[in-house]
Parts: C-alpha cells; structure tokens; sequence
C-alpha cells in the first residue's frame, strides 16, 4: 500500500483526532487482533511524531489514532539529535510520510531546567541531563532579553516552549537535506504544534508545507502563519 494523503489531509487527520480526544468521543481505531494481523508484514504509518517523553503525551491516544498509524520518536524537551534525525529520515525517506508533527507541552521539565539553568547560581545538573537540555537554554535567553528582564524568576515558561519548538522546526529543516527536499517538492509538511495539558488540545505553533487556510497558530493572528508555506 502507497501512501497517499498529502501533508495537509494528514495534519487534518489527526487534528480530526485530537478533537475527539478533547470532546471525550474516541473512536479507538486500529485497535484490534485484525489490525495487528494486518501489520505484520509492514507499516504504513499517517505521520511520524517526534514529541517529549513525558507520560502525558501519548500520542495515540492524544489523535485518537492505533497501530500502525504514528512512527513515534521521543526524548525529553524535543531535542533534535543525530540519532532523531536518522529516525525521522528513515521514516520520510523508506515509509514515505506525509507528515512530521513536532509536539511540544506546557509545564515542561526539560523547558524548566533549561530557564533554571541560565543563573548564574544554578546548581549543575548531571552531565547527561545538561547536554540535553543545553539546546533549550538559546530560547530562554531570548525570550527573557525580549521581554527585559535580568532574573530567572522572569522568564515565562510558555514563551520558551514555544520559541525552543520554533527553533527545532528550524534544526531539522537545515540538519536534514532529505527532509527539507521533502518539503520543497511539496511531498512533506511539518507542524510544531503545542499540547496543551489541561484541555488536551494540540495546537499548531509554526507550520511549513501545509495549506493553513482554517487554521490558528497559537500565539498568532491568521494572517501571520509562521513558517506557513
């Protein structure tokens, strides 16, 4: 089976899902023995997900989606990585996407270490865990020079989380030639959207390659998509 949905059916697709998830109606599709028989020889997913780790964001669950339909990658705070790219390529380049969703969170751990990491006074944290979040710290220094503020206490969280989504859409366009030539030959959108804990709701931040007439950035009026193609 070829994939056929164009980038912007897949996104509605899954926003299709979301929606149920938020109105308490799943469907539960592609759930069952038949499915699973069914997948055994091979996969053809809608989309690919590359979200943060944390036990809130389960992806099928969030779109309402099953087996077979989401080639999931994840670590903490959506850190672009080699070993993150490869899985993305592999998913672009030998299942055929349509679609990269870049799926950010409020009230994120990998955000928070990232702010509370840029004091001065901040208590080193464990090697490993600072070499993931050190890609975050970039936003957090931007957004509090935006806002003029001198301390820690006055970055906002939210702002960060979304320019740190802002600026992994932006990494993988540029680390990734089989990714961004996806794009440009219209064969592959991309989303960061952000899910919001407390209403379930997955909201796009910045799109690229994807029709946005109907859709609402948060953050943005309609008329300004970012990084809407």
């Amino acid at each position: 089976m070829t994939q056929t949905l164009t980038p912007t059916a897949a996104w509605k697709q899954m926003q299709d899902g979301n929606q149920r998830f938020v109105d308490d109606a799943p469907r539960h599709p592609n759930q069952d023995v038949a499915r699973r028989r069914h997948l055994a020889e091979a996969q053809h997913p809608v989309a690919t997900l590359f979200g943060c780790s944390d036990s809130r964001l389960a992806a099928e669950i969030i779109f309402d989606l099953g087996l077979g339909d989401l080639f999931v990658v994840r670590n903490a705070g959506q850190v672009i990585g080699e070993s993150i790219v490869a899985s993305l390529e592999y998913a672009v380049a030998v299942l055929e996407v349509p679609l990269i969703v870049v799926l950010a969170h409020d009230s994120c751990g990998a955000v928070r270490a990232a702010i509370d990491g840029t004091a001065i006074d901040a208590a080193p944290l464990p090697p490993h865990i600072w070499k993931l979040v050190a890609p975050i710290v970039p936003a957090a220094r931007k957004v509090l020079a935006e806002s003029g503020g001198s301390t820690v206490d006055e970055i906002d969280a939210e702002l960060v989380g979304r320019e740190h989504l802002r600026n992994t859409v932006g990494d993988l366009l540029q680390s990734s030639e089989i990714i961004s030539n996806a794009v440009a030959e219209g064969r592959l959108g991309i989303v960061g959207a952000n899910y919001r804990l407390a209403e379930g709701t997955a909201v796009p931040v910045i799109t690229v390659g994807i029709e946005t007439d109907g859709i609402e950035t948060e953050g943005q009026s309609p008329a300004t998509k970012e990084g809407s193609e």
